[in-house]
This record gives structure tokens, sequence and C-alpha cells, in this order.
């Protein structure tokens, strides 16, 4: 469980908090934004049909927002924190934490995680597929049972499965230091990257996961095709304010991928568990609506098809989730945000810095003169460009949750 601190001093929106029975849905599509395949083409966004997303657009102020800052592409886990409304410049996370909360793994103190990538390997040592063809979770399972078993002299190692060629490794003993670089090299035909220490006090933590590597390599010799291991993310458990003490909600998450359950985790959501796919979470959201005043709803699979470089298959996932939209929408959330965490464009097969589309749909706004929910349109929509962050404090004053300021 996550160590929540008091509220930032300084932070407005902590200060002028305001509890009323306001809900507030946010609905984020992984990797929402996109670039056209073709030059003058349509986004996967814009070629998508999406008559409910466009119905919603017509009656909402739209945007676009920048999740870190500009130029910088994000990773999921800072991209979602800035949607709860907080600066990941201020509050770093790493991946690794993100996934170990995300399967309920206990973190100890001074423990490290790191998210660990089953890939490719060539005879010659160059990696062929950084996911290992997106291997079965059922193959997971076995791989990291067997990485499990990696002794290591004064480290106590654990390797659990999280889902589809994602596990986490979690390293636990004295002195260890998250400060030590990722092996992934983000690319292929190149050989996985040795960790190095980013600071003094994080030379022993890179000499045991390099340690591990070596050793994970040779139980994973005869395997096909997750012969490799990728590590990123290596983190420690950081210090970040719930939402509900921050803004005083009431938030619960519905994700169905484990490192969003993670996330939201650590900013004190309460997590719906055994959540398959849309038709589940709009299930399971209207289980929900009782008691809570803030929901969050997340899609993976837009983010998916674009690293795939599947422009098609990412533009279905969109129109998958507008038909879900009015399952979703049946609660009446008196206030409602559509957006991404950040863009993934199947040309770039990538995260990268493109700003994202956004909307926000309640009885208090101002419609704009969007009528296609697509990045074109929101360029040109009330809110401009905005920081991810901004999207929280939009959403609160909307639903009435932000006190006046001042006399």
């Amino acid at each position: 469980m996550a160590i929540h601190d008091d509220r930032p001093a300084g932070d407005p929106l902590a200060e002028l908090k305001t509890a009323n029975d306001q809900r507030i849905l946010l609905l984020v599509m992984d990797g929402l934004g996109g670039l056209p395949r073709e030059p003058g083409g349509p986004t996967e966004l814009e070629a998508a049909r999406t008559p409910n997303l466009d119905a919603l657009a017509a009656g909402a102020e739209c945007g676009l927002h920048v999740p870190i800052d500009y130029g910088i592409a994000p990773g999921s886990a800072p991209g979602h924190l800035a949607l709860f409304g907080y600066d990941p410049l201020q509050y770093p996370i790493g991946r690794g934490i993100v996934a170990a909360l995300g399967i309920g793994h206990p973190i100890r103190g001074g423990d490290v995680a790191a998210r660990l990538n089953f890939a490719t390997r060539d005879d010659t040592g160059l990696i062929t597929d950084r996911r290992a063809g997106r291997i079965p979770t059922e193959l997971c399972t076995r791989l990291a049972a067997l990485l499990d078993g990696i002794e290591l002299p004064g480290v106590e190692v654990a390797v659990r499965p999280v889902r589809d060629y994602r596990a986490v490794v979690v390293l636990h003993g004295a002195g260890l230091s998250d400060r030590v670089s990722d092996t992934d090299p983000a690319r292929t035909g190149v050989a996985a990257l040795p960790p190095r220490a980013l600071a003094p006090e994080a030379e022993h933590t890179a000499q045991v996961a390099a340690a591990f590597v070596v050793r994970a390599r040779e139980l994973l010799a005869d395997e096909a095709p997750a012969n490799e291991v990728l590590l990123r993310g290596f983190a420690q458990l950081p210090r970040i304010p719930s939402l509900t003490d921050r803004f005083g909600l009431s938030p619960v998450a519905l994700a169905v991928y484990p490192d969003y359950k993670g996330v939201s985790r650590l900013v004190g959501m309460e997590v719906v568990e055994g959540l398959a796919d849309l038709d589940a979470q709009s299930r399971a959201l209207a289980a929900a609506w009782p008691g809570h005043d803030y929901f969050f709803v997340h899609h993976k699979y837009t983010d998916s098809a674009g690293e795939d470089g599947d422009f098609d298959a990412k533009v279905a996932e969109v129109e998958k989730v507008d038909r879900a939209l009015p399952g979703l929408l049946a609660g009446e959330p008196d206030v409602v945000i559509v957006t991404g965490d950040h863009s993934t464009p199947s040309v770039a097969r990538s995260h990268t810095a493109h700003p994202v589309p956004f909307l926000v749909h309640g009885a208090a706004v101002r419609p704009d003169a969007v009528r296609q929910f697509g990045e074109r349109e929101c360029a040109a929509g009330a809110w401009g460009v905005v920081p991810g962050r901004a999207l929280m404090a939009i959403a609160l004053g909307h639903a009435g949750k932000v006190a006046r300021f001042g006399a």
C-alpha cells in the first residue's frame, strides 16, 4: 500500500476542496493520440467511426493536453499521474513499483522493483522482439516461476507474472537503490543494455541486476520465443498524497491491466478486481456508483495496437470504446472526461510527445465548435493546449468541488 503524505503546501485545489455528491468519470483510451499514416490523411481517432464520442464532443469543451512537458514522450505511469491531477515531474514514479502494486505484491521499505519484459534474442545476442511475440500470460506465469528461483548473495529475489509478456522482479535486501538504468534498449537489432548505476549508492544494485540478467539468460536458453529479459523502471515506493487527501474524492479504478491498478493504488484509489473487458467494466461501474464520486475507467488496447504499428487495429479499438460509451454513461455522471494518457501513433510504434485530445462534458460547460472528437478539431476547441494535470482541476471546477478563492 502506498504511503500518503499530508497535502502539499501551497496546493490551491487541496486547500479549496469542497465535498458534494457530483460524480466525475474519467475514461482513458491508452495511447489515444495518433498521426496520419499518409500525408494529409486522418489519424486513427479521426478515421474511426465514433458517433457517440462525436455527440458527446458536440456538447463539450475540448482541447489538447501535454502530459509531462513540451517535447517529452510520457511513460504510462506519469501520463496517468498527470490525469489524476499531479505534476509527474514533482512526483516521479518508476514502472517497477506500479507493476508490483498492480498485482498486489507486498513492497517493503527499501525494496527495489523493476518491470520485466520477456523478449527474443538471436544467436548473436541481438534483440529481435522486445515483447517475445506478446506471449500468453500462461507462458509468462511459467517462466516467471522459473526465474523466481534465482538466488543472489544477500538479496531476496521475487519474480511474479503480470500479464502477457510482462512480469515484475522485486529485490529485497540491505543497501539497495533504484538509481539504476534500464536494460531495455527500446529498439530491436541491438543487444540489451547492461544495468548501470546512476549514482554511487546504486553500484551494488546494478551489480545485483546484472547478475540476475546473466542467470535469467541461462535459465531461458532453451525457451522460444522468450529467451531474454529486459528490465526497466527500477523504482522504490514513492510518497504521494492521495486523491482523498488532496481533493476530498472517494475514487475507484476500473482497469483490466495490472499496471493501471498499480498507479491507481499509488494515489489511494479503491481498485475493482476481476475485470476482463469493457462490458465487465460497465457492469462494475454501475455497481460502484453508490459510495464513490470519482471513477477511472481504462482501456489498454488502443495503446497496444499503436505499439504494434497496426493503424486499423487501433481504429477498431477506438470504435469498440465508442460502442461501449452509452453503457458507461448510463449512470449519468455529472462530469465526463474522455482522453488518453499519451499519444501512441501506429506509424511511430511508440509513445510520442504529441498532445492528446480531450473532451470535458457536463452541465456547467460552455460547448465549443468541436463536432468530431479528433486531434485537429480538438486543437481548435475551447481549452486549446493545457498541461495534462489541468484536466483534474477543470473537472473539479465543473463539478463544483472547488470553493471560491479569496473574498
